[in-house]
């Protein structure tokens, strides 16, 4: 997500050491060492240590999937530049109508649609995505499905006067520009024409801020879920600020609830609970104004109900979405499956902000082959209510622990504020600090690469690392004021169920034209900064795509970096090269193929965001007039369909 939010993502105030302090020997590294000591023990014995990672994907002398394009150089141009050979085609904009038919409003470019209009049409500020096709072999990578996320709203640009004149209607149309899209696309029969939105579309869909949600796990009826508009607790309404995206070997979408804490204005007094989770006095969205369910001091629980991974059939436009609590609250980033040799599902997730953590749940039963009557997402319609949720410990010497949350287990008992399983994940945040789990730098996307087994998990930045009060640098968090980020990788020993892990980094994000050490990085290729979207494509090469914030960008140390963008990286051998650059003030993110290869769906979010990250209704394209050009009446976020002239793979 762009936003940075300096004082209010940081809510992690647990006594658990940082990781330098639990290792006396990590300990003597960084007070004795330094940084280059500090970089040395992290990158010299670790991946000595993780066994098979010089060669992942391939060996180390070259034999990975080949990088086949020239790198496109840094831009700060207000449009989406692709290496030579390939074309970049925009699509499904923000209010152009996904096509449920009979009910289809046309966009209006002076934002003067309704509510009730938004509601059918594309959300703003796309970001997750995955593609579904509607059909077998060749034709599945002509027609299908594209599900989205709408991660938040500009309020400059959705509304004709912006902020002024505040109402319960503009509450309404905000609520409806976030949430999920379901729409139907596909290539034109010779390709001239490109990919297209197909209107209208049965399997067309919008889920909103006010959406039904079915609540399954641990959670669902407990009473810190329960309201007054709700007293079984087992029905929510909506999704908010739903950000990165993972699609499940049964073919449903799960999406990550991320800074939902922010649409909450909260007591004058917060207690415990709710200051853990960052609750607090804000009128930074002004829902509550319109819609008191988004008061905390009057309704307190609400905030219980969001903070989770939403699971969506697309290809049923009939079902009910459902949260799936069973794998924890937090201001999830996203979810992504991998399946061990059993056949069990493992959901790895990462929390997007300051000091919190990785988690990862393992599903009590296996995957269930659908058949006869039932798709095999209604075989599989309960699959992720029931297993074990963890919490990651990435060790000084390169090993690390998946601890258990669990009730009964350890600390995690009725004496320290948890009654039940149904607590452990309502409260997940305050359970990992009992536990000691690693406080992280923003952990955001991951990729799982099916060949390797490796997890890799981009640390986006935190400029907060080292400062006064706050935790200082560790083994996997390696650098103090760290405004660049890093990916780390990892193996769980055994399989994906495994409760032990070997880690290294990736790569650190950086430039090497930077005077301070900390923001130089290892990058082996182009530079880059504040890694955010990961991506694996079926070559196994890996998809990395940046959020720098607009306050920062071309500034200080990201002078050089240019506008946000997307890179390939080998994996085996570490080179990393530039593939795109967007628009001015956007962010890159969402990456998804068709089964073939030949064609690539990305996200630009935001185009022309201003550094104070909202718009001025009087100058809607002061800084960016993308997608439709010049003449156009605002900017509008809107997926990119990436494809060879040659129709060859992309890549290569």
């Amino acid at each position: 997500m762009a936003k940075d939010f300096d004082t209010m993502e940081d809510s992690n105030r647990s006594g658990n050491l940082p990781l330098q302090a639990v290792s006396d020997p990590c300990r003597r590294v960084w007070l004795q060492g330094g940084l280059g000591a500090a970089l040395a023990a992290a990158f010299g014995p670790m991946a000595a240590g993780l066994s098979g990672c010089a060669t992942a994907g391939g060996d180390a002398g070259g034999g990975g999937p080949k990088l086949g394009f020239a790198p496109v150089p840094t831009s700060r141009a207000d449009t989406v530049v692709v290496p030579d050979g390939y074309t970049a085609q925009a699509i499904a904009p923000w209010g152009e109508p996904v096509g449920v038919p009979g009910a289809m409003p046309a966009w209006r470019p002076d934002a003067g649609n309704s509510a009730a209009d938004q509601a059918l049409q594309l959300g703003m500020h796309h970001d997750g995505l995955h593609f579904y096709p509607l059909a077998d072999g060749a034709d599945g990578s002509r027609r299908g499905l594209l599900a989205m996320n709408h991660e938040y709203t500009d309020d400059g640009l959705l509304h004709s006067n912006g902020l002024a004149d505040w109402s319960a209607e503009k509450v309404r149309k905000a609520q409806a520009a976030h949430g999920v899209s379901v729409v139907e696309v596909a290539l034109g029969a010779d390709g001239s024409t490109g990919w297209q939105l197909v209107r209208p579309s049965r399997h067309a869909r919008r889920f909103t801020a006010s959406t039904p949600f079915a609540v399954g796990g641990p959670a669902a009826g407990h009473a810190l879920m329960r309201t007054a508009a709700d007293p079984a607790g087992r029905t929510v309404l909506g999704t908010l600020n739903n950000c990165a995206s993972g699609m499940t070997p049964w073919g449903t979408y799960l999406s990550g609830e991320e800074n939902w804490a922010f649409y909450f204005n909260g007591p004058d007094k917060p207690d415990a609970h709710q200051a853990r989770w960052g609750i607090r006095k804000t009128d930074y969205y002004r829902w509550h104004l319109h819609d008191e369910r988004f008061d905390a001091g009057k309704h307190p629980n609400e905030p219980n109900r969001f903070g989770w991974v939403v699971e969506i059939d697309p290809l049923d436009p009939t079902s009910m979405p459902v949260k799936r609590t069973a794998l924890g609250r937090a201001a999830h980033e996203g979810a992504w499956v991998a399946t061990t040799r059993d056949n069990r599902a493992v959901v790895y997730s990462g929390e997007d902000a300051r000091f919190e953590y990785i988690y990862k749940f393992v599903s009590r039963d296996r995957i269930a082959p659908g058949g006869g009557t039932l798709t095999k997402a209604q075989a599989n319609a309960t699959l992720l209510d029931h297993g074990t949720l963890y919490v990651a410990r990435f060790d000084a010497d390169g090993s690390g622990r998946w601890l258990p949350l669990v009730h009964g287990q350890g600390p995690l008992t009725a004496a320290n504020g948890f009654a039940d399983q149904g607590d452990v994940v309502i409260k997940a945040r305050q359970a990992s600090d009992l536990l000691g789990a690693t406080k992280m730098d923003r952990p955001e996307w991951l990729a799982i690469d099916p060949k390797t087994r490796e997890v890799f998990c981009t640390l986006t930045n935190n400029s907060s690392r080292g400062a006064p009060g706050q935790p200082g640098p560790d083994a996997a968090n390696p650098r103090a004021n760290n405004v660049m980020g890093q990916i780390i990788r990892w193996v769980d020993d055994g399989d994906f169920d495994g409760t032990s892990l070997r880690w290294t980094h990736l790569v650190l994000a950086g430039d090497p034209a930077n005077a301070r050490p900390e923001a130089q990085g290892t990058v082996r290729g182009d530079l880059f900064a504040c890694p955010d979207g990961l991506a694996f494509d079926g070559r196994g090469v890996l998809w990395i795509q940046t959020d720098m914030s607009t306050s920062a960008m071309h500034q200080g140390e990201l002078a050089r970096v240019g506008n946000n963008q997307m890179l390939a990286c080998d994996t085996a051998t570490g080179e990393i090269r530039r593939f795109l650059t967007g628009p001015v003030g956007c962010e890159i993110t969402g990456c998804a193929f068709t089964p073939d290869g030949r064609t690539m769906f990305i996200n630009v979010q935001h185009p022309g965001e201003s550094p104070s990250e909202r718009s001025d209704a009087a100058q809607p394209t002061r800084f960016s007039t993308w997608p439709d050009g010049p003449g156009a009446a605002r900017p509008r976020s809107a997926t990119v369909v990436i494809r060879k002239r040659d129709g060859g793979l992309i890549g290569t």
